[in-house]
């Protein structure tokens, strides 16, 4: 499957669940674990981040990107109370600005590289693919927390 074939897949299959009852997003895969209105709230966050190194990548190659703490921002951004609605927009309008740049960099400027803070060197096409596992991993938790697992 092309990169934006799970760009895609992932954006409709996450958009579905901003669309469940409020019991299903209280909902957790694991004790200690976010529900899944957390999962959906750091999805749309970790988007712009994600688009913002792409963009980066694509336009300034080679710079030092930084990571960021996912409870720090949970905690910092109040997801308890955070509007759901926001961050589906959020979340699918980014995601349009993740897959227009698939379509025109991934193939031809994948090589171009950065330093990531904590893993080192990566290349743009690993960062686009790690949009799509990002996503696709928490949709298997969402997954998981609805089945009740």
């Amino acid at each position: 499957m092309d990169i934006v074939t799970r760009l895609e897949a992932a954006r409709d299959r996450t958009l579905r669940y901003f669309e469940v009852s409020d019991q299903q997003l209280a909902r957790s895969y694991g004790p200690g674990k976010w529900s899944v209105r957390f999962i959906l709230h750091h999805l749309a966050d970790a988007e712009t981040v994600l688009f913002d190194r792409i963009r980066r990548i694509i336009s300034e190659p080679r710079q030092v990107l930084w990571a960021f703490d996912q409870d720090s921002w949970a905690s910092g951004l109040d997801y308890s109370r955070m509007p759901l609605d926001l961050s589906r927009r959020i979340y699918d309008s980014v995601r349009a600005g993740v897959i227009y740049q698939a379509r025109l960099h991934y193939d031809r400027s994948g090589h171009l590289e950065f330093v990531h803070s904590e893993t080192g060197i990566r290349t743009l096409k690993a960062e686009f693919d790690k949009v799509a596992s990002h996503n696709e991993h928490h949709l298997e938790q969402i997954d998981s927390a609805l089945r009740g697992s």
